[in-house]
């Protein structure tokens, strides 16, 4: 299998979304909003729809270390940027993302937005042992994805829309 130089060079470029201003895909909040509870072909068809979208996810600067160097100042350099993760009160924890950058800034204004597709956010979630992911926590549509959808999407995989109602899921060529 040939790997050649353009394998570095997409996962070093600035943003795997040329032309993203991070504002929300009309499509994408569509979908979200029309979410039934109780429908769960609604609800397949959101998560199929972010699957073909890219998502921000907030990192903030968190201190690991705060050493004050000889000038008694605290180093800069023992921060790093984390992503974040909210812990619900029966001690479920969920990582969050966003559609656009107005969600984002209506959660925390502070935060930075990292653009990555669905199932990278789904496996830095497993990842970091959170049971969900958590979309557009403040709004407009929160959504919630958790259980076998996300370890599915950690995986790899891909939730597609076939039409009538049925689903299924594809492997990502080249991610």
């Amino acid at each position: 299998m040939h790997h050649g130089p353009d394998d570095h060079e997409r996962r070093l470029a600035p943003s795997p979304f040329p032309g993203d201003d991070g504002r929300a895909t009309p499509e994408t909040r569509a979908a979200l909003a029309a979410v039934d509870g109780g429908d769960p072909v609604t609800y397949l068809r959101a998560v199929a729809v972010l699957c073909g979208d890219r998502i921000l996810v907030p990192v903030v600067a968190t201190a690991t270390s705060t050493g004050t160097g000889a000038t008694g100042l605290v180093s800069d350099k023992e921060a790093e940027m984390s992503v974040v993760l909210l812990q619900a009160a029966d001690g479920r924890r969920a990582m969050l993302g966003f559609t656009g950058t107005d969600a984002l800034t209506a959660w925390d204004p502070a935060a930075r937005p990292v653009p990555i597709t669905l199932d990278q956010a789904a496996e830095a979630a497993v990842a970091d042992h959170a049971d969900a992911l958590l979309i557009d926590h403040a709004g407009p549509a929160p959504f919630v994805i958790d259980g076998e959808v996300l370890r599915q999407l950690a995986g790899g995989h891909r939730l597609v829309d076939l039409g009538d109602g049925e689903f299924g899921w594809a492997t990502a060529v080249g991610g």
